[in-house]
């Protein structure tokens, strides 16, 4: 915290913070919006989802009527759209693609585990194919990520793990060391793994099955960027 208040007071152009800290610094009398002229909110659906729009309320209040404001979501629900009428003045909406389908360029499948079988019988084979690069792994817990990633190491994988009781600085080496194929796979919870931009995923893994429709938009979107083509793979029981 104090390191974050002497850069404030260098005149800092851009200030780059959550909800919660952001609502810190300028209860400290350390952050004053009204200087502020363009207002970027990242990650809309997800702010929603983890209740975060009374803070957001409150900073919005603080702004100046007049300035830019720029929403960012990889879905837009009815929840995300009354939102955005609230706090955006005539918005103009651009779509990188369609909000509510999956990406064309990636290849989706289910991987059945028949009766007797476990998803590690089922996934281990899977990894050990050609061609199977850089895999990400999304399953449900946090205890979850850390028990696959303790199994895949035993079997002589090179992985790692991020999820919310992770130290930052942890999460960034893991994800420096997947970028730089360090680790070929990376085990991730859905929050940890929100908006994070790997470069060639080859495949990504649903070993517990995503929450909802738009997690699983989310998760696969992982791969299959740039132009390049993508695996993704369900696990199901049955």
């Amino acid at each position: 915290m104090s390191r974050q208040i002497t850069s404030l007071r260098r005149h800092t152009h851009f200030v780059i913070g959550t909800p919660g800290r952001i609502k810190d610094l300028i209860e400290r009398k350390v952050l004053n919006l009204s200087a502020f002229s363009v207002f970027v909110l990242d990650e809309v659906d997800r702010m929603v989802d983890m209740g975060f729009i009374q803070d957001i309320k409150y900073l919005v209040s603080l702004l100046p009527p007049v300035r830019q404001s720029l929403f960012f979501s990889a879905t837009i629900s009815p929840a995300i759209s009354q939102v955005m009428n609230v706090f955006l003045k005539d918005p103009v909406t651009v779509r990188i693609k369609s909000t509510s389908s999956t990406a064309d360029n990636v290849n989706q499948d289910v991987v059945r585990v028949p009766h007797g079988k476990t998803k590690w019988d089922m996934l281990e084979p899977i990894l050990k194919q050609n061609g199977v690069v850089k895999t990400l792994i999304f399953v449900r817990t946090k205890r979850g990520a850390d028990d696959l990633t303790t199994k895949l190491l035993r079997a002589g994988f090179q992985a790692g793990s991020i999820h919310g009781d992770k130290p930052q600085r942890a999460r960034q080496i893991a994800i420096r060391n997947f970028k730089d194929y360090t680790l070929d796979i990376l085990v991730a919870t859905d929050v940890a793994a929100r908006g994070i931009d790997i470069p060639d995923i080859t495949h990504v893994i649903n070993y517990d099955e995503p929450g909802t429709y738009d997690d699983y938009i989310h998760r696969i979107g992982r791969t299959g960027r740039a132009g390049k083509t993508g695996q993704a793979l369900t696990f199901v029981a049955g």
